[in-house]
C-alpha cells in the first residue's frame, strides 16, 4: 500500500504499518486495549480499528484471542489485517463496517472497546480527509457508537473507551442508557501535578456494581514516560483496577499508581 510507514509496537515486539497521511497512533490504543479484561479464547471487538493497533497490543497479551475490528475506510481495514498476519495472529481480523450500525446479532461478544472520533464538530476541519474523519465527532457520534457497542457485547461484558475527559460525563450517562454498571474511570495525567487530557472509561453490562475512580496513571515525568505507563506502553502490561472480571491466569496486571499530589511541581 502506498504512503505507508513501518514501525513497532510494544518496544517493538510487534511490527506494525501505519498510513503516513490520516490518522496515526499514539498512546492512545496501546493504553485502551491494557485495561480490557479479556481471557484465552474470549471474543473481542473493537470499533474503530484503524490500522489494527489495539487490538494487536491485546492479542500479544492474552493467548488465543479471537477478535474483530470494524473500520470505515476499506484501506485502513486492509491495512489491519496486513498487521494481523504479519504478527502471526490469526484469530483477529478486520472488516469494513459502519460503528454507528454494526453487522453484529446482539450479545455477540465478550468485550468490545473503542476510541471514538471526538474533534468538536465546529472546529476547522483538517485538510487531510481522512484524518478528519477519523476525529471529527457528529452531534450524536459518541452515543451512536455507544448504543451499538452496548447492543453487541453480553451481558457482564465489558465496554472500554478512550475519550477527552471533557467527554467522560456524556460517556457515563450513555453507558447508563444502555443498562451498564460498575463504570469506572481511569484518569492519564500528561505530568504529576496537571489535569488529564484523557481518560478510559470501563463499564459492565448488565452489572448493578456502582462507578468508582481509579487513581490513574502519570505518563511522563523529568526522565520521560514513567515506569508506570513503561511498564505498559513497551511490555504490555496490563492496567489493573477497573471494575471488571478477574484477569486470566497468568496474566500481570499493574497497579494504577497512587494519585499525583497537586503540590507536586509538573516538568
Amino acid at each position: 500500500m502506498a504512503g505507508v510507514s513501518s514501525g513497532g509496537l510494544l518496544g517493538n515486539r510487534l511490527t506494525y504499518r501505519q498510513s503516513r497521511a490520516g490518522h496515526r497512533s499514539g498512546f492512545e490504543p496501546v493504553l485502551l486495549a491494557a485495561v480490557v479484561p479479556a481471557r484465552a479464547g474470549d471474543i473481542v471487538l473493537e470499533s474503530g480499528t484503524g490500522a489494527g493497533a489495539a487490538l494487536l497490543c491485546l492479542a500479544a497479551r492474552v493467548p488465543e484471542l479471537r477478535g474483530i475490528g470494524v473500520e470505515r475506510l476499506p484501506d485502513l481495514a486492509e491495512l489491519a489485517n496486513e498487521n494481523f498476519k504479519s504478527n502471526g495472529f490469526d484469530k483477529i481480523s478486520a472488516i469494513r463496517g459502519d460503528a454507528a450500525a454494526l453487522p453484529f446479532p446482539a450479545q455477540s461478544f465478550d468485550h468490545v472497546l473503542a476510541n471514538p472520533p471526538w474533534f468538536n464538530p465546529a472546529a476547522t476541519p483538517s485538510p487531510d480527509t481522512a484524518r478528519d474523519l477519523a476525529h471529527r465527532a457528529g452531534a450524536d457520534t459518541l452515543a451512536g457508537w455507544i448504543a451499538e457497542l452496548g447492543r453487541v457485547v453480553k451481558p457482564k461484558g465489558s465496554l472500554s473507551l478512550i475519550l477527552p475527559a471533557a467527554s467522560f460525563a456524556a460517556a457515563a450517562s450513555c453507558l447508563t442508557g444502555q443498562k451498564c454498571g460498575a463504570i469506572t474511570l481511569l484518569p492519564l495525567w500528561p505530568r504529576a501535578g496537571m489535569a488529564a487530557k484523557m481518560v478510559i472509561i470501563t463499564a459492565i453490562k448488565a452489572s448493578r456494581a456502582p462507578a468508582g475512580i481509579l487513581p490513574g496513571l502519570v505518563l511522563h515525568d523529568a526522565h520521560g514516560i514513567t515506569p508506570a505507563a513503561q511498564a505498559v506502553l513497551r511490555d504490555g502490561a496490563a492496567l489493573a483496577g477497573s471494575a471488571t472480571p478477574p484477569a486470566a491466569p497468568g496474566t500481570t496486571p499493574i497497579s494504577a499508581p497512587a494519585a499525583p499530589r497537586a503540590d507536586r511541581p509538573s516538568h
